[in-house]
């Protein structure tokens, strides 16, 4: 039940902050893209923001052998960056930069109403059926 209510906190609480920060709307990483124009670098403070909390949430994580929930924590171990890792961006990127929402995001824009939100929900559902059939394949 604590584990349960932990993620449910977690998550809220970073759905609020993308709400906060303005990151479930489109236009706003449209204007980060715009480099020669009429850039916006609020979503490269929020990136930084985010990686810095990560980098000490990783070292606290380091140092225990369960986290606060009482499950045990495993991190990951692979270090290479291989074809999979390269084409898994790839198409993160091309995706988040054609559409102006990523995965976080479309989560809490479900809420919201908004058409656009129901469907990349079903293409990233979509994707990740795909890659759960294709993945064994590429080995």
């Amino acid at each position: 039940m604590l584990k349960n209510m932990i993620g449910l906190l977690a998550g809220l609480l970073f759905g609020l902050g993308l709400l906060i920060a303005g990151m479930t709307d489109p236009a706003k990483l449209q204007g980060f893209l715009d480099v020669f124009g009429a850039w916006d670098i609020s979503l490269a403070l929020v990136m930084g923001g985010g990686l810095l909390v990560a980098i000490i949430g990783v070292q606290l994580a380091k140092r225990q052998k369960t986290s606060w929930a009482g499950t045990f924590i495993l991190l990951p171990s692979k270090t290479v960056i291989d074809k999979k890792l390269l084409m898994g961006a790839m198409m993160f990127g091309i995706g988040w930069g054609l559409v102006g929402i990523c995965p976080g995001p479309s989560i809490v824009l479900l809420g919201t109403g908004h058409w656009q939100a129901y469907v990349f929900a079903a293409a990233m559902l979509a994707g990740m059926l795909i890659y759960q059939w294709v993945e064994p394949k590429l080995d």
